[in-house]
C-alpha cells in the first residue's frame, strides 16, 4: 500500500511533466521499478503506459479546447503512430531495445544543442509546409516515433515537439498541443496491446491514473497560460534530464 502511495505522486509529477513537454516516463518507469522490482518488465511498461494515457487524454481536451491544432498534420500522424506503436510494443518482446541507447542518447544531445543555440526556435508559430506534404510528412513522424514509443518510449513527447517545430514550423505551444494527440495515439497503442496479453497491474495503474490526471490537468493548464517561452525552458530541462539517464545508463557498470 505505502508503495502505492509513493508511486501516484510520482505519477502526478509525471503527467505534469508530460502534458507540457513529453518526458513523464523518465519519471514514471523508474519508479515502478524501484517500488515493484518483484514485477515482470512488460507489466511494468503496461501498467505505465495505463497510467500515462490516462493524463495524456486530459491534455488533449485542455489543448484542443484552447488551441487551434492543425488536424491535417495531426491526424495522420496520429493514426500512423497508432499502427507503429502496436507494431513497436510487438516487436519489444523479440529484440533487446537496450540496443538503441547509444544512437537515441546521440540524437537528444543533438536535439538539446540545436534548440539552446537557435534562440528563436520554437517562438514564432509560421506554418511551412503545403497541405499535402502535410500529410506525409505527418505519417512519417508519425511511423517513426510511434514504433519507438511502443518498442523504447523514453522522449517520445520530446521528439514529437521538436518534429512538429523543426519540420512544421509551429511554435512550441502548437507543437506540444499536436505533440499531445499524436502521443495519446501511441499510448492508446501500446496500452491496448499489454492490455490484451495481460500485462496490466490495474490495481497499481487505476489510482496512479488518478494522479496522472491531476498533474496533467496542472501541467497544461501552466502550459497555456505561460506559453511557448515557458515550454521551451521545460523542454530544454527534460531533453537535459534524458540525456543524463541515457548517459548513466550506457556507462554503469
Amino acid at each position: 500500500m505505502l508503495e502505492v502511495i509513493f508511486l501516484c505522486g510520482f505519477s502526478g509529477l509525471a503527467g505534469f511533466i508530460d502534458s507540457i513537454v513529453g518526458g513523464g516516463g523518465l519519471i514514471q518507469l523508474p519508479a515502478l521499478f524501484i517500488f515493484l522490482p518483484q514485477i515482470a518488465v512488460p507489466t511494468i511498461f503496461g501498467t505505465s503506459k495505463l497510467a500515462a494515457i490516462a493524463g495524456t487524454s486530459i491534455a488533449v481536451v485542455q489543448y484542443t479546447r484552447h488551441v487551434k491544432i492543425s488536424w491535417r498534420a495531426t491526424l495522420p500522424s496520429a493514426i500512423a503512430a497508432f499502427i507503429f506503436s502496436f507494431l513497436g510494443a510487438r516487436i519489444v518482446s523479440l529484440i533487446n531495445p537496450a540496443m538503441l541507447r547509444p544512437a537515441i542518447l546521440v540524437l537528444l544531445i543533438a536535439v538539446a544543442i540545436y534548440t539552446f543555440v537557435k534562440k528563436d526556435f520554437g517562438n514564432l508559430h509560421a506554418p511551412k509546409l503545403e497541405a499535402a506534404m502535410q500529410l506525409w510528412v505527418g505519417i512519417a513522424i508519425g511511423a517513426i516515433i510511434g514504433f519507438y514509443d511502443g518498442f523504447f518510449g523514453p522522449g517520445t513527447g520530446s521528439f514529437l515537439t521538436f518534429a512538429f517545430i523543426g519540420l512544421f514550423g509551429f511554435d512550441f505551444l502548437n507543437a506540444a498541443a499536436s505533440a499531445r494527440v499524436v502521443n495519446f495515439a501511441t499510448n492508446l497503442s501500446a496500452m491496448l496491446y499489454f492490455a490484451a496479453t495481460g500485462n496490466i497491474l490495474y490495481q497499481v495503474a487505476l489510482p496512479m491514473a488518478v494522479c496522472n490526471i491531476t498533474g496533467s490537468l496542472i501541467g497544461s493548464r501552466m502550459a497555456l497560460t505561460k506559453g511557448s517561452q515557458f515550454i521551451r525552458v521545460l523542454f530544454l530541462v527534460v531533453v537535459s534530464a534524458l540525456i543524463l539517464k541515457f548517459a548513466y545508463d550506457l556507462l554503469k557498470p
